[in-house]
């Protein structure tokens, strides 16, 4: 079931300098840390004069779907929702 969350999260990111590329790498999340898997989608939302990348991703062990927003004007992270897949 996919559910609104709108919590603030700890993030660690990668950044390869030869690809030019920075992503999320783990998510710490109720007092679990989450490897990132697959990343489905990432696109940027700009509101004002804030740039908002947007990652929608699962967990390492597939089991998890997260959307994330990285605020660029503070630099935080926000887990936005999260499902396990299920209907109901």
């Amino acid at each position: 079931m996919r559910e609104k969350i709108n919590q603030d999260v700890s993030v660690v990111m990668y950044y390869s300098a030869s690809k030019r590329l920075a992503l999320p790498h783990l998510i710490h999340w109720q007092n679990q840390d989450y490897g990132v898997g697959k990343i489905g989608y990432h696109h940027t939302i700009k509101e004002g004069m804030t740039l908002h990348h947007i990652f929608e991703l699962v967990d390492s062990t597939q089991t998890l779907w997260f959307r994330l927003n990285l605020d660029t004007s503070n630099l935080h992270w926000k887990l936005e929702a999260v499902s396990d897949g299920l209907p109901y």
